[in-house]
């Protein structure tokens, strides 16, 4: 029993919620960074610095704390792991091609829903009513925030952002898997190199090269290289090993709710009408489910 009256699964989830949150209000901050980063270089190459920058500070950072042991079962996750994330990012920037900002958005964000239904299809078991209720309150507000869904639909940019979804899900939920089965620092480090790898390979291909290395481009990849990368998978790693890969969708659905508000301290953008009303349902969402199961730890802590 912990000093707050839960159980210590249930306090270690509470702290893993609080870790997700933090990743996602860091994540939001840097939608800032990167916009004014990415006048400067082209979004894959900006990929592969950020993620070459995470990879080497993950590898000083845990090497200096004691050696990193790497079989073929952890190479093989970290490996499956990169290769989602990357094809998230990948297939999110390519779409973007054909498709309008405010379409890219609402498509991204079927993660949302996908996560569930998926974890249903593998797992064979369905979302409590609390969980489908708040991923529903939370997908609707994504639709809000994102916006009217402008511009003709082009099938090829929409399929290309449905993939992406696809591939933020299957990352979610593939770390859930393996979380509980390797070293975190590992599985950190190997997923966060692979998809430097696969960043590095295709920034030359994927889109028009562009570089004009500056002060404000240096310290978008230092930023989102150290804080928004290296620390934040290590700590959804770690934060995946105790909590399902349906909180953490619902948890992530938080990222844009936190982009508005850094947007508007730093720029002074204004969040009105139905975008308004799409945070609060976001919000909304989150709490349903966050309180439900508070209510069900302390009811299991009082039974002892």
């Amino acid at each position: 029993m912990s000093l707050t009256g839960l159980p210590l699964d249930g306090r270690r989830e509470r702290l893993a919620t609080y870790a997700l949150v933090g990743i996602c209000l860091v994540w939001g901050a840097t939608f800032t960074v990167i916009k004014t980063a990415l006048d400067d270089v082209s979004a894959v190459l900006f990929l592969a610095l950020r993620f070459g920058v995470a990879t080497f500070a993950l590898w000083l950072g845990l090497r200096s704390r004691s050696p990193i042991r790497v079989d073929r079962p952890v190479m093989g996750a970290g490996f499956l792991l990169g290769l989602a994330l990357f094809g998230g990012y990948l297939f999110q920037t390519v779409g973007l091609r054909f498709t309008t900002p405010s379409r890219s958005a609402f498509l991204t964000g079927l993660f949302i829903v996908l996560v569930p239904l998926m974890a249903a299809m593998v797992q064979r078991r369905l979302p409590s009513p609390s969980e489908a209720g708040g991923v529903l309150l939370a997908f609707a507000g994504m639709a809000l925030l994102s916006g009217p869904v402008t511009g003709s639909p082009t099938a090829q940019g929409d399929l290309l952002t449905i993939v992406c979804a696809v591939c933020y899900a299957v990352h979610i939920l593939a770390l859930g898997h393996f979380a509980r089965r390797h070293d975190t620092r590992t599985l950190a480090l190997l997923q966060v190199g692979f998809t430097f790898l696969f960043s590095l390979a295709a920034f030359w291909w994927v889109e028009p090269v562009r570089f004009q290395p500056g002060w404000g481009v240096w310290m978008a990849v230092a930023f989102t290289g150290v804080l928004a990368t290296a620390i934040a998978f290590l700590v959804q790693t770690w934060a995946q090993r105790v909590t399902s890969p349906t909180r953490t969708a619902l948890i992530f659905a938080l990222e844009p709710v936190f982009a508005w508000v850094t947007a508007f301290l730093v720029l002074g953008e204004h969040l009105v009408g139905w975008s308004a009303v799409g945070a609060l349902l976001i919000l909304t969402g989150v709490v349903v489910v966050e309180l439900r199961l508070l209510e069900q730890a302390r009811a299991g802590a009082g039974e002892r």
